[in-house]
């Protein structure tokens, strides 16, 4: 095995392949993708259901056949992947990147790499980040796992389900179990908005008649072998159940679809910076991080709604390490920060160097709350360059603005870029 890769590459999910394809068709001939599942493609191998591809490929698509456009053009341009492949530790050298791996057939190993891209995903937050009080018995489970048995291992969880947090996982499992013959009764969620797509709240719970409960939460599961049912109960404006709501639903299963969580314990390793809002690297207009030479993109950064995004970001990062390897570009270029007011909780990228800028820079965001008959306002220093009105932002769909170069490089004394949500 050559131990030494021009890009390598953490995670062949849909992510990691889009990265490797870039940096391929951009000239850079050793390119390494190490995955540790025993297959290509991510969590797109268990996403049965259909809409993804209408922005990449013009057409609806499976998950699995989203991740197979990718892979076929992995293969194609003759990427090596490593499968079954678990990176342990990245450290940076001062013109190098040292991987440490491990797998079954190479034991533990260190491949040396000029420029590494981060793609390794998210997790789902467990039932013990919850605090849910209670025995611990059989029948709980992240809706990611509950997909899982249901979509590849063709088994069924339970057969009356509560659903606690209406993220889009659950929303969708929602609707798997009820194609399956499961009673879902319950979509119960804890802030005063579902933290889905619209489309998935239409498509999965209101057009099967399951009921959603805004500022609802789990207060205790009944059951000790295994779960009999669940005490649910209203929140207040700070989140703590309100006496006398309590309401008892007797189920055999509990599906958390409570948020997912970057995958950065490698990255904080690192030595990366992190947004605290994001739990992701915080990254310039190339994607890269802090540490010089590495990239990160997909969920790994922040959690898209859409795997289209995904795709479009990582293709965008591979490209960016290529230049990286082929010019070397500059750490000393003036950088200016994006700032977030008024209900902008955090963008990507947060940093920008005017002078690597594409023509346009896509600048995506999320919102903290409900917002309604507003303003989206950027601010060049004090200077307002764009204001759009918005008749509605929700904080479980994804934002995005573009900021020309252009009308940046204009401004010769740019110290900040502000993006604002106002009233009118």
């Amino acid at each position: 095995m050559d131990k030494k890769a021009d890009i390598l590459i953490v995670g062949g999910g849909p992510a990691g392949l889009a990265a490797a394809v870039a940096a391929r068709k951009d000239g850079i001939e050793n390119v390494l993708v190490l995955e540790r599942d025993e297959e290509l493609g991510g969590i797109l191998n268990q996403c049965i259901h259909n809409g993804f591809g209408l922005h990449t490929f013009k057409e609806e698509l499976t998950g699995p056949e989203y991740a197979q456009r990718y892979i076929s053009q992995a293969e194609a341009l003759g990427i090596p992947c490593l499968l079954h492949t678990i990176v342990v530790d990245i450290s940076a050298e001062k013109d190098k990147k040292l991987v440490t791996a491990m797998n079954k057939k190479d034991g533990l190993f260190t491949i040396e790499a000029k420029a590494v891209v981060l793609a390794m995903g998210c997790r789902e937050r467990s039932r013990g980040a919850l605090n849910i009080p209670g025995y611990r018995p059989a029948g709980i489970y992240s809706a990611g796992t509950a997909q899982h048995y249901v979509n590849i291992e063709g088994r069924m969880p339970g057969k009356e389900v509560v659903i606690l947090g209406s993220g889009d996982i659950g929303l969708i499992m929602a609707r798997r179990m009820t194609l399956e013959g499961a009673k879902v009764k319950l979509v119960a969620e804890l802030m005063p908005y579902s933290g889905g797509l619209k489309r998935n709240i239409v498509q999965c719970l209101e057009d099967y008649n399951i009921p959603l409960k805004l500022s609802h939460t789990v207060i205790h599961i009944d059951g000790k072998e295994r779960v009999k049912g669940v005490t649910v109960a209203e929140v207040d404006n700070n989140r703590k159940p309100i006496p006398g709501t309590e309401e008892y639903i007797s189920c055999d299963t509990l599906l958390l679809s409570c948020g997912l969580i970057p995958e950065n314990e490698l990255s904080a390793g690192l030595g990366v910076a992190l947004n605290p809002v994001t739990a992701g690297p915080v990254v310039n207009e190339s994607l890269e991080t802090s540490v010089e030479g590495v990239f990160a993109c997909g969920n790994v950064l922040h959690v898209h709604d859409l795997v289209d995004h995904v795709s479009e970001e990582s293709y965008a990062a591979g490209e960016h390490a290529a230049a990286y390897v082929k010019e070397k570009r500059s750490v000393r270029a003036e950088t200016v920060a994006i700032k977030c007011e008024g209900g902008v909780r955090y963008t990507v990228p947060s940093l920008l160097r005017v002078e690597y800028m594409e023509k346009e820079q896509v600048v995506r965001f999320r919102v903290g709350n409900v917002y309604r008959n507003v303003f989206l306002t950027v601010y060049f220093n004090d200077k307002i360059v764009i204001k759009q009105k918005k008749r509605v932002l929700l904080p479980g769909e994804m934002e995005q603005i573009k900021l020309k170069k252009s009308e940046l490089e204009k401004f010769s004394d740019l110290k900040s870029i502000t993006i604002s949500i106002e009233e009118e």
